[in-house]
């Protein structure tokens, strides 16, 4: 119930799902200001069903310990505790809670499997538009006609990828309780005594219909609307807070958008690769290990266990998955957050710097 509730209406979808009474872990770290749809770009991506997920959405059996959602994923995502370590915009990080020195968190992640699915589903349906006999793209790019014979197709699309979307929501929101509940735990705080809200939550790949008829696809990007955008909300004198999060161990940035129409609305999400990941692979050693050395990184596989540390060929793969997503692969992001500025795209509001860092 509690799945499928997602996947068709989102955060608020699942939060109106009862729950078991006595229910515990990180349902007990929930606070009403964790719902507030204010606070969330799009709390909700209209669907009119979930059936492409039926597997998943069936396979819980009742009330289960899930074994997708609250999952970082792979690449470049991650769930970090971090602390303000500098303030550009003082009025707008007081606005938003935030003061020099507090420790935060920040969630990179998305839709997982489910995002896999929905795109495996588009190319699909892409391909079965595309003329029969004609070559197929070199790009492998299918465009995705909109006329009324292949309408139904576009839906069943429209609605995979809402499925996914609303699953990438509800992903990250179990990320943040969790972090939350750890650093309870940590701290020795009773669960809900840590003083914790969501500033903002937005998304980095999706696609949206906007009002003018035009459809605008954010690879790779964010959005970044101004003080229109925002009306009515929480941010309406700010703009809205565009997450630029960093490479592992490298700093990540809040800022507020200007709805720059040079830009569509958007912004970019981190400062993009400066090496490609089969040749970050084959970087050396002694710069990983001077960066284990200073810098926390926690992982699925315990590398200091003695019986992991034996097998080399297990060792070997950690270490390749690490360097493709070390600092050096990415570019330094202070350029890229300063070029957002002078084009009039984002304004800085504040630097934050990693603590511990645990990727997937």
């Amino acid at each position: 119930m509690q799945r499928e509730a997602l996947l068709r209406d989102g955060l608020p979808g699942l939060l109106s799902v009862p729950r078991a009474s006595g229910q515990d872990g990180v349902w007990a770290m929930l606070r009403p200001e964790d719902a507030d749809a204010g606070r969330v770009h799009q709390a909700v991506y209209p669907t009119a069903t979930a059936e492409e997920f039926r597997g998943w959405i069936d396979s819980a059996g009742g009330t289960s310990h899930d074994g997708v959602i609250g999952s970082v994923g792979g690449g470049n995502h991650f769930a970090e505790v971090q602390y303000v370590a500098a303030v550009h915009d003082r009025q707008a990080a007081y606005a938003w809670g935030l003061r020099l020195g507090q420790v935060v968190t920040m969630v990179h992640s998305g839709s997982l499997s489910l995002g896999h699915q929905a795109n495996g589903t588009g190319l699909e349906l892409a391909r079965r538009m595309w003329p029969r006999g004609l070559p197929e793209p070199e790009n492998k790019i299918f465009p995705m006609l909109l006329d009324e014979r292949w309408a139904a197709a576009c839906r069943r699309y429209l609605n995979v990828l809402g499925n996914a979307a609303n699953f990438a929501v509800g992903n990250r929101f179990f990320l943040a309780l969790m972090l939350r509940t750890g650093l309870a735990d940590v701290c020795g705080e009773p669960r809900g005594g840590l003083a914790a809200g969501l500033v903002y939550d937005a998304p980095h790949n999706l696609l949206w219909r906007m009002g003018d008829g035009r459809v605008v696809h954010r690879k790779g990007a964010t959005p970044a609307g101004g003080y229109a955008e925002m009306a009515g909300g929480p941010y309406a004198m700010w703009g809205e807070p565009v997450i630029v999060p960093g490479s592992m161990g490298a700093s990540s940035y809040l800022l507020r958008g200007h709805g720059s129409e040079r830009a569509l609305g958007s912004a970019c999400h981190g400062a993009g690769r400066r090496i490609r990941r089969g040749t970050a692979i084959r970087g050396g050693d002694a710069e990983l290990d001077a960066f284990l050395r200073e810098f926390r990184v926690v992982t699925p596989l315990d590398h200091k266990d003695p019986a992991v540390a034996r097998r080399s060929d297990v060792m070997a793969a950690w270490r390749r998955d690490l360097k493709q997503e070390a600092p050096w692969a990415y570019k330094d992001i202070g350029p890229v957050v300063s070029s957002l500025r002078r084009a009039g795209v984002a304004e800085p509001v504040v630097e934050l710097r990693p603590l511990l860092t645990v990727k997937g």
